[in-house]
């Protein structure tokens, strides 16, 4: 049976709690014991190497959990539905139902996996980020949460009556366009997706490859060879100028991307890089043009200069947001409706 309670007035979250951020190429779990007791977390796997949710569980928590988990608070990489839900960057169907039954839960409750993240926000200390740029952060301003990955995460987190409120969407699906002199030469020779291009056709992992592949075709140059982001940072490392650009113009966009979805919410709480792809360039992201592309939006760059921007080096930030939605779910304002799946 499926009921809603706001987290105003949230039913209780049954102990062990199972944490789960599924992820179009990884799945992160970890089990909290109790509100107030450190996380057990799990090595990474892939999500790939099972055939479903239950499957990954049952061989790669049950074996090594003290006790059985009573419930799950669940991250999916995809967009939220009543009913069972495909990922949508991996073949997994998320089914709620027929998880609590399988895996005898007496609760689960799912979020976005960038909705998740964002939880993580308010609590995230120095040594979990990396700043980049100016701007002071003012905690009852709203944040601001992007990412490459396999795809591209969109969150944003409100602060109100003593509650943080997070608001996820699709955000990573939005049109990038050309800019610059180099963007127009580079924009015709651009693999299309689903005949455009959207952020997340060049701000993910597969996104760098067809940016370097696009850029190379520019230049007249076949690069057909290369089919992932690992592709191009290696050749990048090896000393290849092409590869090189390709990843510079990669954090151009993506700080571009940022600046444009900050608009939309002037975040003086901060607007945070994470997903599994940004902290592997942290070495570039300071001397890259990143923050310029960020700042660049006449006529509100001195808006947009008061804004500070974070990378995120927290490891697992969703698993985090989600620990303090368990521990403390009155400190967050969402509607469970339709997302909360009890026995």
């Amino acid at each position: 049976m499926t009921s809603g309670h706001p987290s105003t007035n949230i039913a209780p979250i049954p102990f062990p709690v199972l944490i789960a951020d599924i992820g179009g190429t990884n799945v992160r779990f970890a089990i909290q014991p109790a509100p107030d007791a450190p996380l057990h977390e799990f090595d990474t796997v892939a999500t790939g190497a099972f055939a479903d949710f239950t499957e990954a569980v049952r061989r790669t928590v049950h074996p090594a959990a003290a006790e059985r988990p009573r419930s799950v608070l669940m991250a999916i990489a995809g967009p939220l539905l009543a009913g069972p839900m495909k990922l949508t960057n991996a073949e997994w169907v998320i089914d709620p139902t027929a998880i609590v039954r399988d895996l005898g839960l007496s609760t689960l409750i799912t979020f976005n996996d960038f909705e998740a993240l964002s939880l993580s926000l308010p609590s995230l200390r120095a040594d979990q980020v990396m700043k980049i740029g100016g701007g002071t952060v003012n905690p009852r301003k709203p944040r601001l949460v992007l990412g490459p990955g396999t795809g591209l995460g969109v969150a944003a987190l409100i602060y109100g009556d003593e509650a943080f409120t997070p608001l996820a969407g699709e955000g990573g699906h939005v049109t990038l366009g050309p800019e610059s002199e180099r963007d127009f030469a580079i924009w015709p020779h651009l693999e299309r997706v689903g005949g455009r291009i959207s952020a997340e056709a060049l701000l993910s992992g597969n996104g760098l490859a067809r940016l370097y592949r696009g850029l190379a075709a520019s230049e007249g140059l076949d690069r057909s060879d290369c089919l992932s982001g690992a592709d191009v940072t290696r050749r990048a490392e090896a000393g290849e100028a092409l590869a090189d650009e390709a990843i510079e113009l990669f954090l151009v966009y993506l700080g571009r991307l940022a600046g444009d979805l900050a608009l939309v919410f002037i975040p003086e709480g901060g607007v945070y890089i994470a997903g599994g792809i940004a902290p592997r360039l942290a070495d570039r992201f300071e001397t890259s043009g990143f923050r310029a592309a960020f700042e660049n939006k006449a006529p509100h760059t001195a808006i947009l200069s008061r804004v500070p921007t974070f990378l995120v080096t927290e490891p697992r930030p969703a698993v985090a947001g989600l620990a303090a939605f368990a521990s403390l779910p009155r400190r967050f304002v969402i509607d469970l409706t339709s997302r909360r799946f009890d026995a």
